[in-house]
């Protein structure tokens, strides 16, 4: 599993809801490379296109507020995105996406510090976001082992499999 990104940034406002990240007018659309294809088309319709596979995301407050649909994340993942930062998520599109296997960073402040275009590494495991630009490091809370356990295993589904066909029990150790 992928746990350090270095890519140029997508720098977003606060407050992006789900219905910017995947609109609901595509909600119809089941194959999640055409979801994809339409991430972010709330702020502009044209990022998808052009987003680098393992980008990063830098957002403000409150990123994936709205609903409750999973089809964000699946979109970011889709879209390519590696890793989103943001100064606060919805706690539902929180789960929403760990579970899925994307990785999210709770980073304070990240958003006056960063522009559209900047490039920055990204270290999910030790917490540290270097910004290439000024050579500072800032530091995160780093993933908790719960959530690398649920990143490591690629999704929430993926880990229960790989449990199931250890023989081993679902939920003991994952949610103590």
């Amino acid at each position: 599993m992928q746990t350090q990104f270095n890519s140029k940034v997508l720098v977003l406002g606060k407050n992006i809801d789900t219905d910017q990240i995947f609109p609901g007018r595509f909600l119809e659309i089941v194959d999640p490379k055409e979801i994809g294809k339409r991430c972010l088309y709330g702020v502009n319709p044209d990022i998808a296109g052009s987003f680098p596979k393992g980008g990063v995301i830098v957002a403000g407050t409150n990123f994936g507020c709205g609903s409750s649909r999973e089809h964000a994340a699946i979109a970011l993942i889709q879209m390519g995105a590696g890793v989103v930062v943001a100064e606060s998520f919805a706690r539902i599109f929180f789960r929403n996406a760990i579970n899925l296997g994307l990785p999210l960073v709770t980073c304070s402040g990240i958003g006056a510090k960063v522009q559209t275009g900047d490039e920055v590494t990204v270290d999910i495991i030790a917490g540290e976001i270097t910004l290439a630009r000024t050579g500072e490091i800032l530091s995160c809370p780093p993933m908790s082992e719960h959530a690398m356990s649920i990143l490591s295993a690629g999704g929430i589904k993926p880990l229960f499999r790989e449990r199931l066909s250890k023989g081993k029990p679902l939920c003991t150790d994952i949610y103590s």
